[in-house]
């Protein structure tokens, strides 16, 4: 990682006797953006208060361009630029909006309106200039802010939730709009989220924030694969979560005890360690009895399915392979399977497709 924009040292907020946020080391660098994905109340909005300088500290410290902040906070807020949840427009017109931090900071009027033309046209929004905003669409709202806030050029970029609110739809075109302009901005950008999904899409690393720490921080790709722990792993949507124990150990892969399987995985574990077997659910095949599977696979599990449901535009299948397992495929293969509660089916998975997570002895040995 390059120099850090804006980082973090040992930060602790405390409201009314309750710690709220903790953390020991954050940075992002210009041009990155780091995702912070966590369940409500986590302290994500506390943390981007912390970032943009609005937040009190009870103790710690924020730096800018690797050097701590110290003198008056505003010098450094003019470099900075925040989209709250809510779009907080002033009751005037699309452009007056969008030239509002502009005017503050005494850009010439053409220039103004010319940074506000590009803008507004990147976000889809020139038709609306002279539209009121009281008038506005929760996604044109939403999309005014942004426009706001990126017309400053900003070297730091705070983004709240700011897809919160609004239709599937609306939601998933905005995202592709802000995902294009980020990896274009230069701007470090930290962007909260509760959505497991906009954080996989948009950051280019992943911090999990609970109870107001980070529980892990890396690739979205390294976090969703390998969580660090259960409530991490169940937060970023890996529903089999299954106690095990390690039985033996062959050139990195893992035989494990689980229910009445034994299943091989990889991962950095030893012979009689209690591990909680992780699987997420698009993972794992499903198919009809004696089914062989993918030629590839080393984990082929006898099982019954015991619930069906809908998950959007796939189905979520729950199944008795011995140890609860959960899988995740499309509509047609529920139909072409002719899978009921009571099926018999073959679960297929990796090796590969298998998290282990160590986990503290209980004795049941």
């Amino acid at each position: 990682m390059s120099e850090p924009r804006i980082g973090l040292r040992d930060v602790q907020v405390e409201k009314g006797r309750r710690t709220v946020l903790d953390i020991e080391r954050l940075d992002v660098s210009g041009g990155e953006v780091l995702a912070v994905v966590g369940p409500n109340g986590a302290g994500k909005s506390t943390l981007i208060g912390v970032l943009g300088l609005l937040e009190e500290l009870t103790r710690g410290e924020v730096s800018f361009g690797g050097e701590p902040i110290s003198g008056p906070y505003l010098a450094y807020r003019r470099r900075m630029a925040v989209v709250f949840q809510e779009p907080l427009l002033l009751d005037t017109t699309v452009e007056a909006n969008v030239t509002t931090g502009l005017r503050l900071r005494g850009v010439p009027r053409d220039e103004r309106r010319e940074r506000a033309r590009k803008w507004m046209e990147r976000f889809g929004i020139a038709g609306l200039a002279d539209r009121s905003a009281r008038t506005l669409s929760g996604g044109e709202a939403k999309r005014t802010s942004l426009a706001r806030a990126l017309v400053l050029e900003p070297e730091v970029l705070l983004l709240d939730e700011p897809f919160a609110g609004l239709d599937e739809p609306t939601r998933l075109a905005l995202m592709d709009d802000v995902g294009g302009v980020l990896g274009e901005s230069g701007a470090a950008t930290v962007f909260v989220t509760h959505d497991r999904d906009e954080a996989l899409r948009l950051g280019d690393r992943l911090a999990v924030l609970m109870d107001g720490r980070i529980r892990q921080e890396g690739t979205p790709q390294e976090i969703f694969a390998a969580p660090a722990d259960e409530e991490v792993a169940a937060f970023v949507g890996t529903e089999t979560v299954a106690p095990g124990r390690v039985q033996g150990v062959v050139d990195g892969v893992a035989s494990v005890r689980v229910g009445e399987q034994v299943i091989e995985a990889g991962g950095d574990v030893a012979t009689g360690d209690a591990v909680l077997v992780c699987v997420r659910p698009e993972d794992v095949t499903i198919g009809p009895p004696g089914d062989g599977g993918p030629t590839s696979a080393r984990n082929r599990l006898p099982a019954t399915v015991t619930r069906i449901t809908p998950a959007g535009p796939w189905v979520r299948v729950e199944l008795d392979a011995g140890f609860p397992l959960v899988a995740l495929i499309t509509k047609r293969s529920v139909e072409e399977l002719s899978l009921a509660p009571g099926s018999a089916a073959v679960a297929t998975l990796k090796a590969t497709a298998v998290h282990l997570i160590r986990r503290q002895e209980t004795g049941d040995r």
